[in-house]
């Protein structure tokens, strides 16, 4: 391994690298050309290798710099995005967070205040997904999940049931007496398959073929169900908004347990400081408890 090789000398070269002259990465660097010009002449005497072929009209990067380049290019930008993290005097760590759409939309947005007001330093990232994710492929630092619970390889901290329950537009719900009445409308579906047989056994009624549209996301699905579409089985706890305009009504007080959101995060990773806090805070807000 070759010491002390001088960081102005990568630099230079990084930057000459890119723009393929000295004088465009003097502008860059803030520096004079001939100072570019000598770091570099500079880390090539230290390597024992050409880096650039000085030309009449600019540079022609060797083999030896298109080698070097873009490891130091990756470096520089590691560096230059953890400096930015320490912008205002305070270390502002990064926290990736997956969530299904409906709770994301539903529970978390309207409290995300207060997690920022309280972790003022934590820069969080939000991604959405349909309840199917890979932490460790996506870069999550958590995902929240509906369900059961016992996802392989997870650590999961219950947050709170979820029952699901009918949800349509006000004017669907005007003719609806009875949950025998359904024999006449269309029925939305999400991914689960057996949600409506689930209410229709609370119901006590006998259940019935369900063939309507099928939607990846409880949001979508009673999206359609307040523009006419049919009617949507979701958690009415995700929906109080639009329950209290008057946009969404929940024709019958039935519902059914089909699982409760999670916080769920990778067995054996360590928790940074983000992680924790934000583990305590959506704990905090959800009145959740770990699994056992």
């Amino acid at each position: 391994m070759r010491p002390n090789l001088p960081f102005n000398a990568l630099r230079a070269f990084e930057s000459s690298a890119r723009h393929l002259s000295f004088t465009r990465a003097a502008t860059e660097l803030n520096v004079t050309q001939a100072a570019v010009s000598q770091q570099v002449r500079m880390l090539e005497e230290r390597l024992g290798a050409t880096l650039f072929k000085r030309l009449p009209r600019g540079l022609a990067i060797t083999d030896e710099g298109l080698a070097l380049r873009p490891v130091l290019t990756d470096a520089f930008d590691r560096i230059e995005a953890v400096l930015r993290q320490f912008e205002g005097g305070h270390f502002h760590e990064v926290l990736t967070v997956g969530a299904v759409g409906t709770f994301a939309v539903g529970w978390l947005m309207p409290r995300l205040k207060s997690f920022h007001e309280t972790h003022p330093f934590v820069e969080l990232r939000i991604m959405t997904n349909n309840n199917l994710v890979d932490l460790a492929a996506e870069g999550l630092d958590f995902a929240i999940r509906f369900g059961d619970g016992t996802w392989p390889g997870s650590r999961a901290v219950r947050l709170f049931d979820a029952p699901l329950c009918a949800l349509c537009a006000p004017d669907i719900a005007d003719r609806l007496r009875t949950p025998l009445d359904l024999a006449g409308e269309k029925l939305l579906r999400s991914y689960r398959t057996d949600d409506w047989t689930l209410w229709f056994k609370a119901a006590g009624i006998a259940p019935r073929p369900v063939r309507g549209p099928v939607f990846d996301s409880s949001r979508l699905m009673v999206e359609a169900a307040m523009q006419g579409a049919g009617i949507a089985l979701a958690p009415a706890s995700m929906f109080e908004r639009d329950l209290t305009a008057g946009r969404l009504v929940r024709p019958f007080d039935i519902e059914v347990q089909a699982g409760s959101y999670w916080l769920i995060s990778q067995k054996g990773k360590t928790a940074t400081p983000a992680m924790r806090a934000f583990n305590q805070w959506i704990v905090k807000e959800a009145g959740g408890r770990e699994a056992s």
